[in-house]
């Protein structure tokens, strides 16, 4: 049997992985000739293996729905770092933040989705997460870790563990120990003495 002819459009090849911002990572399986309303019409077949999916897009339609090939390595090498950083966390209520981090989750950019797995990490020692903020905190590192096995030609498993490891590297994470609390309050209350007897 002869192996299946590449077919490129628009810069998109068969066989070649894609992220399609709403599912993550798929893999362009075929370019298919439809007809709707009387118009031929060229689609792309992207399977999502891990869904057991697969997604029909409009050749025309790739840029309206965000569809993009995977990140350069340049890109997963920042997103390893994003997830080091210290968590920023806004002040508003969890209903607002968490529609912010759906959108980031589901806006295909790998930065933005390491930032959405950076803020809602939880080490050991930090409180529980709540159900819903799990919920999404395992949806972003699932979306970062198959991109990221896709580029560094890993296995998923190995992904997730690369993003852990980068994670542990960050700041640490939870309250600081009493006795550190306790010496820059003196500190502080030593500050503010001299300054108002200055």
């Amino acid at each position: 049997m002869a192996a299946k002819k590449t077919i490129q459009r628009q810069g998109f090849k068969t066989g070649e992985f894609v992220v399609y911002p709403a599912h993550g990572v798929g893999q362009i399986v075929d370019i298919e000739q439809q007809e709707v309303a009387g118009f031929s019409l060229e689609l792309f077949v992207i399977d999502f293996a891990k869904d057991k999916m697969k997604l029909r897009v409009p050749v025309p339609k790739i840029e309206s729905v965000g569809l993009r090939k995977v990140a350069e390595d340049a890109v997963v090498e920042k997103a390893l770092k994003t997830v080091q950083g210290r968590a920023r966390i806004k002040r508003t209520m969890w209903s607002r933040r968490a529609q912010e981090y759906d959108a980031k989750i589901n806006s295909g950019d790998l930065n933005q989705i390491a930032e959405v797995v950076r803020d809602l990490f939880r080490s050991e020692n930090q409180p529980e997460q709540s159900y819903s903020e799990r919920q999404l905190y395992e949806a972003a590192l699932e979306r970062t870790a198959r991109e990221v096995s896709v580029v560094k030609k890993i296995s998923e498993t190995e992904a997730v563990l690369l993003l852990e490891a980068n994670l542990a590297k960050g700041p640490r994470r939870g309250p600081k120990p009493e006795e550190e609390d306790d010496a820059t309050d003196k500190t502080a209350e030593g500050g503010d003495k001299s300054e108002a007897a200055a």
